[in-house]
């Protein structure tokens, strides 16, 4: 028994090694070519920990009314100013943070597993299934996405979990074909066949084969795709078809009183719309960073990377051995 044990043990601290050291390597390999993906990492980053920490780091809660402070420009008391009715602005948008957090990991996780699940099956299932989801892709795509959003939005009402599910829906069935395609790519691998020829079925084809090789790129499309759902957001409560009053999504500062009032005092659309677009450029710079990183294809991309590996592992027997490899 103790045999079988550390028999089985070994491979997976193997593994768990491999994977630490995959991501420790990104991680180099970012810090070291993608300075703007650096700075949107650590923008990303500065989201999430406004987000999970808002209740501790805002002043006081996000609907407390100051009316003696309304409209009162920044200071030390209120390093962002008040609106309309008094509330520290510099509250809501720390609040807010946590809101389009939410709605950004949420949103593109619901889209992700929608759009890889379906686009896989689609890829490798073919025949009339490929054809029937394709033409109904095709159709959806054929009208503009904020169009659909703000059509469903009227029916269904404002909400925070109404706005997830259809932001996450909308968006997965839009990226279906391209996650079809990265499965297109190797569909018709050796590796593929020879598992099909043992008796593997379509669900371990999936998880254990296609699965792990379009993994690179579904990451890639992960945090490139939560800059435009935070984005989508924003516009839906812009327009009033978002999160109610007064919770204090970014977006909807921008609209209502900050429009009316703006003039008068700047700062009500001022921050927000900074705080906004500071968040979706970090997002997008980090997502194209790990798309050159990642992606195979690409000049320093994993492949790149595994070609100067072996390279250099080239060199290194010449120099030894002095015969070529």
């Amino acid at each position: 028994m103790s045999k079988i044990t550390a028999s089985n043990t070994i491979p997976e601290t193997r593994r768990a090694r491999a994977r630490h050291g995959f991501w420790m390597g990104l991680f180099i390999r970012l810090v070291r070519t993608k300075p703007l993906g650096v700075i949107g990492l650590v923008i990303v980053v500065l989201l999430f920990f406004t987000g999970i920490f808002a209740p501790l780091l805002a002043p006081e809660g996000y609907n407390k009314v100051h009316l003696e402070a309304r409209l009162s420009p920044p200071s030390s008391q209120y390093p962002l100013g008040t609106d309309e009715v008094g509330r520290d602005m510099l509250s809501r948008i720390i609040w807010g943070a946590r809101i389009s957090m939410i709605v950004g990991i949420v949103a593109t996780a619901l889209h992700t597993v929608i759009s890889t699940t379906i686009g896989m099956l689609s890829a490798f299932i073919g025949g009339k299934f490929d054809l029937i989801v394709q033409r109904f892709v095709d159709a959806w795509i054929c009208f503009p996405q904020l169009v659909i959003l703000i059509t469903i939005m009227s029916i269904v009402g404002p909400g925070l979990i109404t706005i997830l599910l259809v932001l996450g829906v909308s968006s997965g069935i839009s990226a279906i074909r391209f996650k079809r395609a990265l499965v297109f790519n190797i569909k018709e691998s050796m590796y593929i066949e020879a598992s099909q020829a043992i008796g593997a079925g379509t669900g371990r084809v999936l998880w254990h084969h296609l699965l792990p090789n379009i993994m690179p790129m579904v990451i890639v499309l992960f945090s490139s795709g939560m800059g435009g759902v935070i984005l989508a957001e924003a516009s839906l409560s812009f327009l009033g078809l978002g999160l109610p009053p007064p919770m204090p999504s970014w977006g909807g500062m921008l609209s209502g009183r900050g429009r009316q009032y703006m003039l008068q005092a700047p700062w009500l659309m001022l921050w927000p719309g900074l705080i906004l677009s500071l968040v979706v450029f970090g997002i997008n710079m980090l997502g194209d960073a790990l798309r050159d990183l990642l992606d195979p294809r690409l000049r320093g991309g994993v492949g790149g990377y595994n070609l100067d590996k072996i390279e250099k592992m080239k060199q290194k027997i010449l120099s030894k051995t002095g015969r070529e490899v």
